[in-house]
Order: C-alpha cells, then structure tokens, then sequence
C-alpha cells in the first residue's frame, strides 16, 4: 500500500507478499498451505449464506462474551488506583501527589517496554495457555497492591502490573483479527473495548461497595479493593484455561468442517492470519521501517493519552467539584456507560461506511469540547457534562483506531 486511506483497504498486502513480489489477490499460491477444500460447494449460494451467518454468530458466542469480560477485568485493575485513591491510599503510604503521579507512571514503562514483545509470545505459547497465564499473574500482582505499607512497595507492585498486563490488549486484538474478517472487525473490536469503558462504570460501583470495608481484618478499603479484586482476577485466569480457545485451525469448539470455513473466509479476505506465521526478524524490521507504523501510532498516542488521565483521575476530578467520596465514585459511572454506548455505535457505523478517518476526527472534537469545559467551566454541572462529553470523545477513538490500522496493514 502506497498511502493510508481513510477508508478501509479492500486488500493490503502482507508481508510475505512484499517478499516474494506477487501481487495483491495471489496471496492463496503462495500461501503457508493450500486452500482447504470447500465443504459447502454442492450448496446454492442462499444455503452457503446462511451457513455463513450460523458460523459467525457461533464465534461471536463462543468468543466476545469471554474476551470482553477479560478486557474489563484488565482495565479494571490497572485504573482502581484512582477509585483506590479517594478511599484513604495516599494518607495510609503517606506519598505525596507527584509520588502518587509516578505510581501512575511506571505502569506504562514497564507495559510499553514489555508490549511489543508479547503477540510473539502469544503465537508461541498459544492463546489458551498466554492469555490465562499473564491473568494469573497480574491477579497475583494485584493482591500485593492491597499489601504494600509504602511508596517503594507500590512503585514495585505497580511495574509489575504493567509487565504482566502488557499481553492482553495487543494480544486479543491480533487474536480477534485472526477470526473475523476485515468489514467485520469494527464492531467486534468497539464491542471488546467498550468493556473498558464498562469497567469504568462497574470500578465505581464495586470501588464504592468495598470502600465501606475499611477496617475490616485492620485493613483500609483501599487495600480491600485491590485484594478482592485481584482475587477475583485469579479466578476468571484459571477459568480462562478452559473459557479461551486456540487458533481457528487447531479451535476445538469447531468441527472440521466449520475449521475450513473460518479458514477460507480469511482467505477470501486476502489475511495471511488464516494460517499460522512463523516470526521473522524481517517482518520486524519492514515494520519498524514502514511510515504508516509510525503514523498510526502517533494517531493512536493522541487518544490513549487523554484516554489514561482520564480514567484515572476522574474520580479525583468529580471529587474536586465538591462530592464525598463515595458519591463521587458513583457519579463516575453514567459517563462510562454512556461512551460504551457510542463505542459500539461507532464501530458499526465504520464497519458500515468505512470512513473510520472521518469518525475518529468527529469523536475527537466532541473530546476537545469536553476537555475544554472542564478547564474553564466554573459551574460544576457544566464540569460534570464535560466529563461526559471527554468520554465520547475518547473511547470509540481507542477501538477505532486499532481497527483502522489493522484493515490497512498486516
């Protein structure tokens, strides 16, 4: 591809493509193996449909529900440091607010550090035994976090997090594109990181419950929230051994047949994910030097950014309009609510239009505004509505973006 398009590429050429010099569509001759024959080829095309919308709600069942419950559990424990905060923790370290700050911050050292390296991992080890295992221990991680007695304790506990918690985002994200199809991405993927926003939602609620702990086991209510919830990520892990499930071609949800379907749709779809790729360094470098890696980033940098101060100190920001804690942890929920509402709208509306550029320049002025009321409205309702304006902005953008880029290179 010779630019980047606002508009979803109909083929991009991957990278074994580019090596071996063929062009965009003759992927399948060249391919890690042959086509799989097609089971449904003495069917009328009306049969052959409805066969193919069973096939795609079967996956949508057996995988979204759980991977979404993932993402929310990840999001959820990487941002209740800010619902942890309004619940006593910077008083029981005794850290001040730049200390607090750089709790915040060696999260995401240790996570972009540790991310690139992770989708390797994940085609070596397997999805059903990578992503279970990097829950189980950032589940374990958590529960220190409710045991630290001071600042160095956190700052550890806290790289810690970002190390094991590096895996799943990227990981469920390449994980998804080895299953679905380019037009069909969009809205899987906003329905993915929706949870995120949903975890929003769901952390000040559960925040709120536990805070009322303090005490319990001479414990305060932050600690509490960071055990129970931390223990609660242990468990979905060791589930997740059982609830994930491999690539299409070794699935065992699928039988043969429904194998060669998902694998021939990829194929149609000319994704070389449709079979396994073995890592070479190559691919690594032609990334490394390709410009659109780096455009997409910085896109994706402009929305991440404003994404993390956002969620963490949102309950600090509704807290500094004048509510006590445990109110200002429930008045952090209908902003969250309302963008997983507008993530999902919008990655059906991109998957329909393909005009993903166009809807990720309107969620973000909807953000500006937002984020600008909250600068200079003195009128606390007017601050609280820019909250929920910040929060249209910001989420359907995260998903959006990743789509964008993932149905314009491979």
């Amino acid at each position: 591809m010779k630019d980047v398009r606002d508009s979803d590429s109909n083929h991009s050429p991957s990278d074994d493509e580019k090596i071996v010099g063929v062009k965009p569509g003759e992927f399948e001759s060249v391919g890690y193996g042959e086509i799989p024959p097609d089971p449904d080829a003495h069917l009328s095309e009306e049969e052959r449909a409805k066969i193919d919308r069973r096939l795609l709600w079967k996956l949508d069942l057996r995988l979204i529900p759980w991977l979404c419950l993932l993402y929310l559990i990840s999001f959820l424990d990487r941002t209740n440091i800010g619902n942890a905060r309004l619940v006593g923790l910077e008083d029981s370290l005794n850290i001040t607010g730049g200390q607090y700050n750089a709790c915040l911050t060696i999260f995401f050292v240790s996570y972009a550090l540790f991310e690139p390296l992770t989708n390797i991992l994940l085609k070596r080890l397997r999805p059903s035994i990578f992503l279970p295992v990097i829950m189980v221990l950032w589940g374990i991680v958590m529960v220190t976090m409710g045991l630290t007695h001071n600042f160095q304790g956190m700052m550890a506990a806290r790289w810690w997090l970002g190390l094991t918690e590096a895996g799943l985002f990227p990981g469920i994200n390449y994980y998804l594109s080895c299953w679905y199809k380019r037009s069909e991405f969009g809205i899987r993927a906003a329905i993915f990181f929706s949870a995120a926003a949903v975890s929003g939602s769901f952390g000040g609620l559960l925040a709120a419950a536990i805070g009322e702990m303090d005490g319990v086991g001479g414990k305060r209510g932050w600690a509490w929230i960071f055990i129970l919830e931390g223990i609660a990520t242990v468990l979905i892990g060791v589930a997740s051994f059982w609830m994930v499930f491999d690539f299409p071609d070794e699935a065992d949800f699928l039988d043969e047949a429904d194998r060669q379907r998902v694998i021939r749709r990829l194929k149609a779809d000319q994704q070389s994910s449709a079979e396994h790729e073995n890592f070479k360094m190559e691919y690594f470098w032609a990334s490394v030097k390709d410009w659109k890696t780096w455009l997409y980033a910085a896109i994706y940098m402009g929305a991440v950014g404003p994404l993390y101060a956002f969620s963490l100190f949102l309950p600090s920001i509704i807290r500094a309009l004048g509510y006590q804690s445990t109110t200002a942890q429930l008045l952090s929920v209908p902003p969250y609510a309302a963008a997983a509402l507008l993530t999902i709208a919008i990655g059906a509306l991109a998957d329909r239009t393909s005009q993903r550029g166009l809807c990720n320049i309107s969620c973000s002025i909807i953000g500006i505004v937002g984020f600008i009321l909250l600068v200079v409205a003195s009128s606390p309702a007017m601050q609280y509505t820019g909250t929920f304006l910040g929060a249209l902005g910001i989420y359907p953008c995260i998903a959006n973006t990743i789509v964008w880029t993932s149905n314009n290179t491979e």
